[in-house]
């Protein structure tokens, strides 16, 4: 695999939804999910190279995992296709319209099993941005050590690294996650975080700017404090920069942060300014909320202005 633009690694999961309760039974459609897929799809969208590494069962699920991220344009020649182990899978349920319920079926499967070997070849073969979630340490002791020699890796080559902490309270504690999160957030260049993760990156667990502050300290160049329909807080050693969400109409949360990521990295792959680099965060993000699934809405390029100054109801003719 040559150079790429983008690099994530991570578990991508087969992603059943229902539209009412699982426990009434009903129809389940099958899609893709995984947070650090939804990036590399949202980022391939935009129209850069980018690469996804993780293990998936050998199966009739694998193929589905890798035909989905192919036809995306994402490459996949550096997976590794396990016999011995089951897909992730992820069952989610729209409870009432205001409520999302999401279940994970993921202990023991294909991705879980992640290793520092899986990843060898393809950080050797570069990339411009190194993309990592706090969802994969979270797996395994052999996912944890794969993804800490990854950041170590690419941030001492240097690979502009990303470390999105996606904190997910059904796969470990915040103990747990402060104790493997906090150093693995000293190799990174970017720290994404919602504002009650944040603390997940700081041994003390202290407030947002002290935390903010001490992550500057350390070497990380941007903290991305992601405000839900508030926008973005964006720390820098130049200051604290704000910049609000795009108004929309909210109709799927899910996959909303791994689009505001996407954007972000998209901007610093085309060379945007900060302000530059925020806006389309905000934007991918607004495309993610106001559309179904994980990924399904997000932009290609020539439809990134698709939102500016639209009205409730617009139809383009």
């Amino acid at each position: 695999m040559t150079a790429v633009d983008l690099l994530t690694v991570g578990e991508s999961l087969v992603s059943l939804r229902s539209t009412g309760p699982l426990a009434a039974g009903g129809t389940l459609t099958t899609h893709l999910a995984g947070a650090e897929s939804n990036v590399a799809i949202g980022v391939a969208r935009l129209g850069h190279r980018a690469a996804w590494v993780g293990r998936v069962s050998d199966d009739e699920l694998g193929e589905f995992v890798l035909r989905q991220l192919r036809a995306e344009g994402v490459q996949t020649g550096a997976v590794t296709r396990d016999p011995d182990r089951p897909a992730g899978l992820m069952f989610l349920e729209r409870r009432t319209a205001d409520l999302t319920r999401v279940r994970y079926h993921r202990t023991g499967s294909a991705g879980s099993a992640l290793r520092v070997e899986d990843l060898r070849g393809p950080l050797a073969d570069g990339a411009r941005v190194l993309h990592l979630t706090g969802i994969t340490p979270a797996l395994s002791d052999t996912a944890l050590a794969a993804v800490t020699w990854a950041a170590e890796t690419a941030s001492r080559s240097g690979t502009h690294v990303c470390l999105d902490v996606n904190y997910r309270a059904r796969l470990w504690s915040r103990e747990a996650a402060r104790v493997a999160l906090a150093p693995l957030a000293g190799y990174a260049s970017v720290i994404v975080a919602s504002a009650d993760e944040l603390d997940l990156v700081d041994e003390a667990g202290s407030d947002e700017p002290t935390v903010a502050a001490g992550l500057l300290r350390r070497g990380v160049e941007t903290v991305l404090v992601k405000l839900g329909a508030a926008g973005v807080r964006a720390y820098t050693r130049a200051g604290v920069r704000h910049v609000p969400a795009v108004p929309v109409t909210a109709v799927d949360t899910v996959g909303a942060g791994d689009a505001f990521t996407a954007g972000y990295l998209s901007g610093h792959l085309d060379g945007l300014d900060l302000t530059g680099r925020l806006r389309r965060a905000v934007t991918l993000g607004a495309f993610a909320v106001a559309s179904h699934g994980d990924w399904e809405g997000l932009p290609r390029r020539e439809e990134l202005s698709l939102l500016d100054g639209h009205e409730a109801g617009s139809t383009i003719r």
